[in-house]
């Protein structure tokens, strides 16, 4: 399982998609499509895999991704309809893991949204300056029933990575 990395609130953040799943995505996505790599000739896509942009010349696929679903597998929840799959950019072979402690893709912006212990919508919040990811954070954590968050692209609602509970 991945080790998240500690948040300067000290509430964990930015899990990428764990190796495990992205062994299997980078074969099959969870829309059971076979994965086709490709070169990246510009660069810029949001890699899920380590959390930084591509560069012009990497090999990166394209795969869907159901990241509630792969959390409900890990926790025994049943997220119902709730459960969705969306397209993700990845390397098409391992590469590292994220380093350190920054937040990835917050020069736009971004809804985090929360989910309950059993995988149920519980509300959100745009997130609309880099500097309000802590607060968004806190919020979402002090209620209880918050068993984890997405961070998702506002533009097509796209996950980018997920925050779990410490």
């Amino acid at each position: 399982m991945t080790t998240p990395t500690t948040a300067r609130s000290g509430v964990r953040i930015a899990r990428p998609i764990p190796p495990e799943a992205l062994d299997e995505l980078r074969s099959t996505d969870d829309a059971g499509r076979p994965t086709v790599p490709e070169t990246d000739e510009e660069g810029g896509a949001l890699l899920r895999c380590c959390l930084r942009r591509s560069e012009p010349g990497e090999s990166i696929a394209l795969v869907s991704y159901a990241p509630l679903r792969r959390w409900a597998a890990e926790t025994g929840a049943d997220p119902g309809p709730y459960d969705e799959q969306g397209p993700v950019f990845v390397h098409a072979r391992a590469c590292p893991r994220p380093a350190g402690d920054a937040l990835p893709f917050t020069n736009s912006h971004r809804t985090v949204r929360r989910y309950s212990h059993d995988g149920r919508i519980l509300g959100g919040r745009l997130v609309e300056d880099p500097d309000g990811f802590d607060a968004a954070f806190a919020e979402a954590f002090a209620d209880p029933e918050v068993a984890l968050v997405h961070v998702r692209a506002v533009e097509y609602g796209c996950f980018l990575y997920e925050v779990r509970r410490r």
